[in-house]
């Protein structure tokens, strides 16, 4: 129970609570008449100056469950207790808080405080002294306020979905953690990020998705066997993992293991068998850092290498990360500021036919045009751009500017443009396609998309419709780097190809591999037969022009014929070429 005096005025009247605050009465107003004090809609008692009942109101009786002849006038304080039979005020120290009640009441203080009922309530009371000697008591149950006092508490520090703790709380208890550790005994965080996860979620709708979590939660917790773990959900598909008292790195790992093995079990959602995995990233104090944010930033720098590794793996923090991080930050940076001021540049290879020796295509590539590092390849930030959000905008700048660019080439040459997965998957890719045809004035028939086989992994409705959608427009798909991924002969098959650019990394191994020789010949009769061109890439000497042309190649690709050009000089060699062919 808790008493606390408040001070309160001194005057000629009385003050009574009522349903709408309190409110005062002049002297000789019919102020305490019961029929009065039975409508408030709290319980009411008054005591004389020496503590005895002198009124009981009827909301009193039924809020602690006495029968109306059961407090009559003049029973005691202490008797009041005892039949009461509060649960926070042991038998023992009645007679005492009894005294320190009536003790407490001064004519210019007024006692709050809650109590709590045997059946688990709270009730508030307020005891006020009255100007003629003894005092008054308003009690209110205030339960359902409590709570929902409770609630809003819970769901401040918890997760609504899962109803782990969330990043605040875990913080929290983190900093303690840090504050009482042994100094023989470790602290380890581990980030937790679900793999496959955007993709179960994107496929199978929200609410599968929102289920996945909540059973990933749950097998999470049972991996955790001891009370020094602390889990919690940061938002999305990330988890984290607080774990104390641990004697070396090898336990950290442990239960990293045992969180991966435990996810990658299969779930059974609404009938639909999905499987992930998991990356986690570990920090662990004191070595990595003695706060609690300098280890979540380094838990977040190892979760993001085990990403950057493959995926479903788990990575401890190590020196140097915060320094190739930092470098991705200022790289992200950069990337941003060079769309916004204009420094990219496509460039544009040649494709020689090897039965007219004329060139058919040019494939469009992005260049960055770095202020102090120059040209920049497309290896070094497209996969960047795809994280941070920015392919799209990119995508739809080099649709644009090579079809532009196409439609003053002659009118047998087409352009071909590389897509990536990421773009693949959203159908803005359809509108970035005929807008690029539209502003140019060029035919779809000159345009050709070239998507790695990575667009084919999901195989999903949505991949089958666009690529459809892009053939009716008379759009070319073409599988750019055949035999570097996933590669599967059925691809070609299953899907509307017309033409395969097999990888360099084949026509480099003709000379010495003689499955490399296989691999191309199985190709390009799979090809011929199904009506669809094959491109060698990165043909560079007269023996390998042989070779591929020999094992049934219909185009090549590479520095024997011409390396990437700026649009002028493509031009230009497309003008030359022409006058010789």
């Amino acid at each position: 129970m808790t008493i606390s005096p408040k001070p309160t005025s001194r005057s000629g009247s009385r003050t009574f609570p009522s349903g709408d605050g309190e409110q005062e009465y002049p002297p000789g107003a019919q102020a305490t008449t019961p029929e009065l004090l039975n409508m408030l809609p709290h319980g009411v008692v008054l005591f004389d100056a020496q503590g005895h009942v002198t009124f009981v109101n009827d909301r009193y009786r039924r809020m602690h469950g006495f029968a109306e002849d059961e407090i009559r006038t003049g029973v005691p304080l202490l008797d009041l207790f005892t039949r009461r039979h509060l649960a926070n005020v042991p038998t023992v120290r009645e007679i005492q808080y009894c005294r320190q009640l009536q003790n407490s009441l001064s004519p210019a203080q007024e006692v709050t405080g809650d109590i709590m009922a045997d059946d688990g309530r709270t009730i508030h009371f307020i005891s006020t002294p009255l100007p003629s000697g003894g005092w008054l008591v308003t009690h209110e149950d205030t339960t359902q306020q409590q709570l929902a006092r409770q609630q809003i508490e819970h769901l401040a520090r918890h997760d609504s979905l899962t109803d782990l703790i969330n990043r605040s709380a875990l913080c929290d208890q983190l900093d303690e953690a840090l504050e009482r550790r042994p100094p023989s005994k470790l602290i380890a965080v581990l980030f937790l990020d679900l793999d496959n996860f955007k993709t179960t979620n994107d496929a199978l709708g929200h609410n599968i998705g929102d289920q996945l979590l909540k059973e990933a939660a749950e097998r999470i917790r049972h991996c955790s066997r001891r009370s020094h773990d602390q889990i919690a959900r940061f938002g999305g598909d990330d988890f984290a993992i607080v774990s104390t008292d641990l004697s070396s790195p090898a336990q950290a790992a442990a239960l990293a293991e045992r969180v991966r093995q435990s996810l990658r079990n299969p779930f059974n959602l609404q009938g639909h068998l999905v499987e992930i995995d998991a990356s986690i990233g570990i920090a662990l104090a004191p070595q990595d850092g003695l706060s609690g944010e300098e280890l979540f930033k380094k838990a977040d720098l190892a979760l993001y290498q085990a990403k950057r590794s493959g995926r479903g793996a788990c990575t401890f923090f190590e020196n140097g990360m915060d320094t190739r991080m930092a470098a991705r930050r200022n790289l992200e940076m950069e990337l941003r500021s060079a769309f916004a001021r204009s420094e990219f540049e496509v460039h544009y290879q040649p494709l020689l036919c090897l039965a007219t020796n004329r060139i058919t295509s040019c494939e469009a590539l992005i260049r960055w045009n770095h202020p102090t590092r120059g040209l920049v390849g497309p290896s070094e930030f497209i996969s960047v751009a795809e994280e941070i959000g920015l392919i799209n905008n990119i995508g739809d700048w080099v649709m644009n500017t090579a079809c532009l660019e196409a439609a003053k080439w002659p009118k047998e040459v087409m352009v071909s443009v590389n897509v990536s997965a990421v773009q693949f998957r959203s159908r803005d890719l359809i509108n970035s396609v005929i807008s690029g045809l539209t502003a140019s004035g060029l035919p779809a028939g000159r345009l050709e998309l070239e998507i790695t086989e990575s667009v084919l992994l999901d195989d999903t409705e949505q991949t089958l419709e666009i690529l459809a959608e892009l053939q009716n427009i008379g759009v070319r798909i073409a599988m750019d780097d055949f035999g570097t991924g996933y590669s599967s002969l059925s691809y070609l098959q299953k899907h509307p190809f017309n033409k395969i650019k097999i990888d360099q990394s084949f026509v480099q191994g003709l000379s010495t591999s003689g499955e490399a020789n296989a691999i191309v010949r199985a190709v390009t009769n799979l090809a011929e037969s199904l009506r669809m061109d094959t491109t060698a890439e990165g043909v560079e000497t007269e023996g390998q022009k042989a070779m591929v042309t020999a094992l049934g190649c219909s185009e090549i690709q590479g520095f024997i014929f011409s390396k990437a050009v700026p649009a002028m000089q493509i031009r230009d060699l497309l003008r030359q070429h022409r006058s010789h062919a």
